[in-house]
């Protein structure tokens, strides 16, 4: 609660910002805003790399005691209780489509679209999210299998919920993304059900008995489809997020405003600790509360590292990633690295297995995680990018 009072209190503040005259900050040619390209390109661009297996390489036993070892552990998911860089990348993405959303909104009302035209295309796109995630999960299996818990599944309630909403005054968008939590926090900690009324154990708590519904339960990896639920947070918090970018307060503001209230949300998050543990793989309200800390700060960090300082062009190399996410995860889910891989395997490991197995294949990801980006940068010079 007090991190709830807390997080209202700071956030509140942008209910003064957002009601400024709306105006568009520098953007690129195509009318993107490069920090935000930045921002989660090198999200995508690390998620791809996870897909090759570089970073499972990296924790090998025979790595141990090493910076690699320790570097390959920050891109694996905590077992249960804790925080690593890996368990962030989701968050970040949730948080990033949030922010996005303004920029869109402005757009196509700028062009002339209704509010109708609006919801209807909102509603398509939550849909085809929704559509895409499940399919991931078919594709195969020989079977259709009900399963929730991939990014684009989750996606697409945040979406739509932060929709409906980003008209709405900021304080009550604030009051939805915490009532989520709280409902969240609720349903884990007072659900009746024998055998799944222990709220932080694995296997043994509200999601899990929820997934088992439908017969859509990962018991092994204890994700669970309920997540969607507290994470429209993240993706609420990005749309105030975008909202700031695009009001006409100075820079230097936007910069303190998103780096003050990020600090509140990481103290806020590891406070609450010790009372709800920090678990990504169910989602609780302290990890909801941490990562998205971590997500405004990063943003910041984008902004003024790119729209601020004007680093621009070598920023190019991961937003072109960030230009074509979708397509670039659903390559990557559907075989894409795999046929890559397939392909290169053969000459690198032949080329390179003098310097031993494990570098042999370290260096084979690399070149695998090189074509990927090399496929998102022939794209962009054909300007072709997949929307949905």
């Amino acid at each position: 609660m007090i991190s709830f009072f807390i997080h209202f209190s700071y956030f509140y503040i942008m209910n003064k910002i957002t009601k400024n005259k709306i105006t568009k900050p520098q953007l690129t040619p195509e009318g993107r805003l490069l920090s935000l390209d930045f921002f989660r390109g090198i999200t995508m661009f690390l998620l791809i790399g996870g897909f090759t297996g570089l970073f499972s390489n990296l924790v090998d036993p025979s790595l141990k005691g090493t910076f690699l070892y320790f570097l390959g552990t920050q891109f694996q998911h905590y077992a249960w209780n804790g925080l690593r860089f890996w368990d962030l990348v989701m968050p970040f993405f949730m948080f990033i489509v949030g922010v996005a959303m303004p920029f869109s909104f402005a757009k196509r009302t700028d062009r002339g679209d209704s509010y109708k035209q609006l919801l209807r295309h909102a509603i398509q796109r939550s849909l085809l999210l929704l559509v895409f995630g499940w399919a991931l999960y078919c594709i195969g299996q020989g079977r259709i299998t009900f399963r929730f818990q991939n990014i684009l599944a989750q996606l697409s309630v945040a979406y739509i919920i932060a929709f409906l909403l980003i008209k709405r005054p900021v304080s009550i968008q604030l009051f939805v993304s915490f009532l989520l939590l709280g409902i969240t926090e609720l349903l884990y900690r007072a659900f009746p059900v024998e055998g799944f009324n222990h709220p932080f154990v694995p296997n043994e708590n509200f999601g899990t008995w929820f997934d088992l519904l439908y017969n859509g339960a990962d018991l092994n990896g204890h994700w669970v489809s309920f997540n969607a639920v507290p994470t429209t947070a993240h993706t609420i918090w990005g749309v105030l997020a975008g909202k700031l970018l695009l009001s006409t307060r100075p820079s230097t503001q936007k910069i303190k405003i998103l780096v003050i209230t990020g600090l509140i949300g990481l103290i806020a998050g590891y406070a609450l600790d010790p009372l709800t543990p920090i678990i990504k793989r169910i989602t609780t309200s302290s990890f909801v509360i941490v990562s998205g800390g971590w997500s405004l700060i990063v943003l910041a960090f984008s902004f003024w590292l790119i729209d601020v300082r004007k680093y621009r062009k070598w920023a190019v190399f991961f937003a072109i990633v960030g230009m074509n996410p979708l397509l670039i995860y659903l390559f990557s889910h559907v075989g894409g690295v795999t046929l890559v891989r397939k392909i290169i395997e053969p000459f690198s490991m032949a080329l390179f297995r003098w310097s031993g197995e494990l570098s042999a294949e370290i260096i084979t990801n690399t070149i695998v995680w090189f074509l990927l980006w090399y496929l998102c940068y022939w794209l962009y010079k054909k300007k072709i990018f997949i929307k949905i």
